[in-house]
């Protein structure tokens, strides 16, 4: 099912996609480039696809003409209470501005209120935003943005009318800034009371990266035992992220490799149990502990980590490949857990992770475990293609509907592809997602 004709996402914003039970829709946001369809007129633009699930018929609606053509500037969705949707995004450190906008009706994408701007310029001393991550806590009707800002670390902008109006809330994390910037950090929010994290020490190229887990509940940052790191949470000038658990510790050796340079990749969870995907560096020829400036890192691995409500542990999950793009040298096709079912993942990569056979382009594979993670059972959703198949993601929204998106096309730079946003759609109970040229 083609959704979008000229669109891609970064994966530090969330959630990028939604399905919409009142109306059995599925949104998906995404940042148009001047490469592709439409060309320079369309490239930069803000866009929001709207596919009726019942016809499958697709409709883009622009948030904002020409805003940067940059897949970091990807709209974060919401759905509020009254069904009204918000949309909030940011340039790549370009300017200063998060900027957001309201549906005029719930359930309906095609109006939305003038946009709106929160300034960090004096917060963040004129160093740029980041990103953008909504997520409501019903418990404090509350609705928290987290932008990357302040000192390039993870900021919270915070709503009490459900994205109307926004203030600052603070910081997670601070920590002297080593390289380009600081803490990359994926989210989950189960709706209710909480929120969980994950996140590095700074930019895997800057530093040999650990990964650190805890969350957010009751005006706190607590660690995964539950001890607070932080309160109150709002306000705070941050922490540092090592006050956190370890999913992943940087040098660590896994099924007969050390891994290193780790990054954030995806978060979900289903009641107190989680699951993340990790990509890192394996056997890094240069040295784990030293900072690259060379740019051939050409053995990535996807990792799989599980909390059971206790403790994390961590499995191998695939063969990722070289490096994505010759001037980021920690890229990869990524990966998605299944928001309804973490023994479900899927993945991007150059490598089939049943066979080990290398093919032409990035394919998107489907991976179940019986065990935690221990052991895969592999399926190719997508076979012999001309373009890469990139950045998969699992909708959440609505547990009876199946979708799992991508863009397909080619990629030279976050600032430079031309792609188009696919994906396939089943209700749980058919026997095979729908899926269209």
């Amino acid at each position: 099912m083609r959704i979008n004709d000229n669109g891609a996402w970064c994966w530090f914003q969330d959630e990028r996609a939604l399905i919409d039970p009142a109306n059995n829709t599925l949104l998906v946001g995404s940042v148009a480039a001047p490469e592709g369809s439409g060309g320079a007129a369309r490239g930069g633009n803000i866009e929001v696809a709207v596919v009726d699930l019942g016809t499958g018929h697709s409709r883009v609606h622009v948030l904002h003409h020409r805003l940067e053509s940059d897949d970091h500037n990807a709209p974060a969705l919401l759905i509020r209470p009254d069904g009204r949707y918000v949309a909030m995004y940011a340039r790549h450190k370009t300017d200063n501005y998060s900027r957001w906008r309201v549906s005029v009706r719930p359930h309906d994408a095609s109006e939305w209120e003038p946009e709106q701007a929160f300034d960090w310029t004096d917060l963040a001393g004129g160093s740029g935003a980041t990103y953008s991550n909504l997520h409501r806590l019903d418990a404090e009707s509350r609705v928290y943005n987290f932008v990357r800002a302040v000192n390039d670390d993870p900021s919270m902008m915070v709503s009490d009318d459900d994205g109307g109006t926004w203030r600052y809330g603070g910081k997670l994390f601070t920590r002297p800034k080593v390289g380009y910037v600081n803490g990359y950090t994926r989210y989950w929010g189960n709706g209710a009371d909480r929120i969980d994290l994950i996140t590095t020490d700074h930019h895997p190229r800057d530093f040999n990266n650990s990964i650190y887990h805890g969350f957010i509940r009751g005006d706190a940052l607590h660690d995964a035992e539950g001890r607070v790191a932080e309160k109150p949470l709002l306000g705070s000038p941050g922490v540092n992220q090592d006050v956190l658990t370890p999913v992943f510790t940087a040098g660590m050796e896994l099924g007969g490799d050390v891994l290193s340079h780790a990054w954030t990749t995806d978060l979900r969870g289903q009641g107190n149990r989680l699951a993340a995907i990790i990509s890192c560096r394996a056997n890094d020829v240069n040295g784990p502990l030293q900072r690259l400036q060379q740019l051939d890192v050409d053995d990535h691995r996807l990792l799989y980590a599980r909390h059971d409500g206790t403790r994390w542990v961590l499995h191998p999950l695939a063969a990722a490949g070289a490096a994505l793009l010759p001037h980021e040298q920690d890229y990869t096709g990524l990966g998605a857990v299944d928001p309804h079912c973490l023994d479900q993942v899927y993945i991007s990569a150059p490598i089939h992770p049943g066979t080990g056979e290398a093919t032409r382009h990035y394919e998107i594979y489907r991976g179940r475990t019986p065990d935690g993670g221990a052991s895969w059972s592999w399926a190719a959703v997508t076979e012999d293609s001309d373009a890469d198949n990139l950045r998969p993601m699992v909708v959440p929204g609505d547990p009876s509907v199946h979708a799992v998106l991508w863009f397909r096309g080619s990629m030279r730079s976050s600032q430079s592809y031309n792609a188009e946003v696919v994906g396939r759609v089943s209700r749980t109970a058919d026997k095979a997602p729908a899926a269209a040229p």
